[in-house]
């Protein structure tokens, strides 16, 4: 193979990450397309790193699950700061109802940022990228010196997106809020790497059709991501915390049942995707992007992209229907692999 097409699927996943997280989402518009590449090597690099460590540990999903949370909360703590700066972009987006005082965080603020980065900006790129490259799925994309190169590359795309937030609202969190989400970040990245020895058992029965788990998916991120932006009275906050917890507890024990039945395959992992990423294309479009602008500019942009992301999925679906009949490789670690 020539080294440009070996790393295809590694830039592919670079790029990925910063559309899906924030073009998608409808916080950036066509006319912001140069910051992605400001946003690209945190993002991008990022996601690399979370697919590699998973990858090359063996730990698969769990394992990029995990890192994915940590990443969300490097990102909206240490480095931009969201988390507890009351005027970021010059919204205060943090003294709602579920505010704490104790912590100086929002508990639905905290929320949304762990589900919008871990599942939308991480594992959804990952693994539609993974669906398009089956035959190296589930290998390391990048060599020693490829990921060092990556890990320095979001050291210094995080450094450079902390200082631009600096620069502009000129908040530094209380230390002890620093310490304390420094300290959960190293707890998630230590359970991340915990979890590749654990191995629980096949569950008889056969896995759901993919069709189904992705319905699943959108319903249930939907059920979420919904009302999250279309209902803004103080009284929805808690209620929103409620859906959270209660989604997040059924996605995660639908998944780890379902994987662990005859039949689970890269369709259903593609189906997850897939069905997250639909909740994205339409809630874009009742969300207004952080930079304002009109209306007509806003609703372009979000067709735009909307029509990008159904394009990529069809291409993956088409290359999963052309993978049918091929023997699926079979993970060494059943355990822990989604």
């Amino acid at each position: 193979m020539q080294p440009l097409h070996r790393l295809a699927p590694a830039l592919a996943l670079f790029l990925l990450a910063p559309f899906v997280g924030e073009f998608l989402l409808g916080n950036l518009t066509l006319a912001e397309l140069p910051l992605g590449l400001v946003l690209a090597p945190m993002y991008g690099c990022g996601a690399l790193l979370v697919r590699e460590l998973g990858r090359r540990s063996g730990g698969g999903w769990p394992t990029m699950v995990l890192l994915a949370a940590a990443y969300a909360l490097m990102e909206e703590g240490p480095v931009d700061q969201l988390l507890w700066n009351d005027s970021y972009a010059g919204t205060d987006v943090l003294h709602g109802a579920s505010y704490l005082p104790s912590l100086g965080m929002s508990v639905e603020l905290t929320q949304t940022v762990l589900a919008l980065h871990t599942i939308w900006s991480i594992c959804v790129p990952i693994a539609l990228v993974e669906t398009l490259v089956p035959a190296r799925s589930d290998e390391p994309w990048l060599g020693r010196t490829g990921l060092l190169a990556v890990a320095c590359a979001y050291v210094a795309g995080a450094v450079l997106v902390f200082w631009g937030n600096y620069s502009e609202e000129g908040f530094i969190a209380a230390p002890a809020q620093l310490i304390g989400i420094t300290l959960v970040i190293g707890a998630l990245i230590s359970a991340a790497f915990a979890v590749r020895g654990v191995r629980l058992p096949a569950l008889p029965g056969r896995a759901p059709a993919p069709w189904r788990v992705g319905l699943v998916a959108l319903l249930v991120t939907s059920a979420y991501w919904g009302p999250l932006n279309l209902v803004t009275a103080d009284w929805y906050a808690w209620v929103g915390a409620a859906v959270w917890c209660a989604g997040t507890a059924a996605g995660v024990w639908w998944v780890s049942r379902w994987s662990r039945r005859p039949g689970w395959d890269a369709r259903h992992r593609f189906a997850l995707a897939a069905g997250a990423m639909l909740t994205y294309t339409w809630v874009s479009f009742p969300l207004r992007p952080e930079s304002g602008g009109s209306v007509r500019a806003d609703l372009v942009s979000n067709a735009v992209f909307a029509l990008l992301a159904c394009l990529l999925l069809v291409a993956a679906a088409r290359r999963l229907h052309g993978r049918r009949g091929v023997p699926q490789r079979v993970s060494s670690n059943k355990g822990a692999e989604l």
